[in-house]
């Protein structure tokens, strides 16, 4: 099969759907030396957050196009222009697009869409006007002209039901893994160097992972972390880029007289995040909605203790071994931090049981049973 998939979020975004599909086009890589692929991303820009992302092979070919992102959307979602991406990247068997939107494609091939989440139907107030704008335009035009749709969890492919009454059987689960490199870091020098490299200073930490924007809820977690602050030395280390409308959250810290305290230490290469993860005391996660919560199962791996939100997908990927709370009720994230922080036997319970959790997700498992889905969309065009 000759194979292209939409790579354009690996080479632009550091985090989130940057991450899912680098960990996924690099997992197909390694399980996949017979199909051909084809690699389409808008034009890379000059300064990006991601150094070399894309995997290389004999059977893998890249294809930029000669037009960033914006240029594209505009051409193809403003003007409706049908420039198809086999102008950039030849003749194709099935076109994947990982990130919400399907572009053009010609010749009636099947095309398979991931949409991780719908987010911006749930909380509209989130998101900048614009992005909600488009985004309530183009994805539902995206999952209704795709052959198969993929979802990271039951609870998106439930939300597409329900809100758009997509055919459940157009739909599939394909849950995401957790690569091999996140595993506890003991080494003495590389938890030194990572904290050196981000200034984190020798205090202990509670960390979140997430781009900052308002659905991460990081408010709620930074007035809820302030009587924590009053009664232990930890600092609160918030690692993600900067996404939107995030002004507030910066606020938040002033407000809470917590300047010092809270530390917003921008966007992690992948390689420092097991360390970052290892270090922690507790990993906490007050995200209001999510399509499925990666950071979560990292920290896992990683043997941080976890306190997460109980919303949309992240009961379903955190299991049993979480401490599951509303992300509404801050008095609730308050006693949860404190009384684990008290209890260094409760934290090792739920270390125990977040290795057992985060073994059941693979990339590995993900790239083998997208090859099967690839496979059925093809024979059956």
């Amino acid at each position: 099969m000759r194979i292209g998939i939409d790579v354009t979020a690996a080479v632009t975004q550091g985090g989130g759907i940057g991450r899912y599909t680098r960990e996924l086009i690099h997992a197909l890589a390694e399980v996949d030396a017979i199909n051909e692929y084809r690699f389409f991303s808008a034009k890379r820009p000059s300064t990006s957050p991601v150094p070399s992302p894309l995997p290389a092979a004999p059977n893998i070919q890249t294809c930029p196009a000669p037009l960033n992102e914006r240029w594209l959307y505009r051409l193809w979602y403003r003007l409706h222009l049908p420039l198809p991406v086999q102008w950039v990247t030849g003749k194709l068997d099935l076109f994947h697009s990982p990130d919400f939107v399907l572009p053009p494609v010609s010749g009636h091939i099947p095309t398979l869409l991931t949409v991780h989440d719908i987010s911006f139907v749930h909380y509209p107030d989130v998101y900048p006007p614009k992005l909600i704008n488009y985004l309530k335009r183009v994805v539902p035009w995206s999952i209704e002209r795709a052959s198969h749709v993929l979802a990271d969890s039951q609870a998106t492919k439930q939300d597409l039901v329900d809100v758009w009454q997509v055919a459940p059987e157009k739909i599939t689960v394909l849950y995401s893994g957790v690569h091999e490199r996140f595993q506890p870091v003991t080494d003495a020098g590389k938890l030194t160097a990572v904290r050196q490299k981000y200034q984190l200073g020798s205090q202990p930490y509670i960390l979140s992972v997430g781009t900052i924007q308002p659905r991460k809820n990081y408010q709620m977690l930074i007035r809820a972390f302030q009587p924590v602050a009053a009664q232990y030395p930890h600092n609160l280390i918030i690692s993600g880029g900067k996404g939107w409308l995030y002004e507030e959250m910066m606020a938040e810290v002033e407000r809470q007289g917590l300047n010092g305290r809270v530390r917003f230490i921008g966007f992690v290469d992948d390689a420092d995040l097991p360390a970052l993860y290892s270090d922690a005391d507790l990993f906490v996660f007050p995200s209001l909605y999510e399509g499925f919560g990666l950071p979560v199962l990292e920290a896992m791996a990683c043997g941080a203790p976890v306190i997460s939100s109980d919303a949309s997908s992240l009961p379903e990927v955190a299991g049993d071994t979480a401490v599951l709370l509303s992300p509404q009720d801050q008095a609730a994230w308050t006693d949860a931090m404190l009384d684990l922080l008290a209890h260094p036997d409760k934290r090792t319970a739920l270390v125990a049981g977040g290795f057992r959790q985060a073994r059941q997700f693979t990339w590995q498992t993900a790239a083998h049973s997208l090859l099967e889905i690839y496979q059925k969309l093809v024979t059956s065009s």
